[in-house]
């Protein structure tokens, strides 16, 4: 079974490149970006540095979500979604769904205008929300990944 192999090494190292890019842009990019004198100097750092990661999640959120229902379809694992016991197979879907739809659609039809717009406006309203939305992406993606991790070995978190 080396085509399991590969799919996993493919998951986990794509799940932890975009991961850990949320747990950076949130816990460094964000607090630096604020620190900056005049808010058109965040708004253009912020935009040029989240882009070179939008581009790297859009590869790594697509190679997880292949790899991860040909991981079920292979190992015929679609009757853990019946079981309430796999929460975590649900919840590595909904992450999975949600920044798909964030990065491929409402980021390119409305949430970079929105924040180009509202940036000049209120900055500091700004990325005080843009803050508290990617703390609870990183939140919520990191319990998804400690319930993976705890589930797929056995142990129920």
């Amino acid at each position: 079974m080396p085509d399991l192999t590969g799919a996993r090494l493919v998951h986990v190292v794509c799940v932890v490149l975009w991961i850990g890019g949320v747990a950076m842009v949130t816990t460094v990019l964000l607090p630096a970006t604020r620190r900056l004198v005049s808010s058109a100097e965040r708004v253009q750092f912020f935009e040029k540095i989240e882009a070179g990661f939008a581009r790297q999640a859009r590869w790594t959120v697509t190679l997880t979500g292949l790899s991860g229902f040909y991981l079920a379809y292979r190992l015929e694992a679609w009757n853990r979604f019946a079981d309430p016991h796999f929460w975590w197979m649900h919840a590595m879907v909904a992450v999975w769904a949600l920044f798909t739809a964030v990065l491929f659609v409402l980021e390119p039809l409305w949430l970079h205008r929105w924040f180009e717009v509202s940036a000049q406006r209120r900055p500091e309203r700004t990325f005080a929300i843009i803050q508290r939305l990617h703390w609870l992406l990183l939140i919520v993606s990191l319990l998804t990944v400690a319930g993976a991790v705890a589930g797929s070995h056995g142990g129920l978190l």
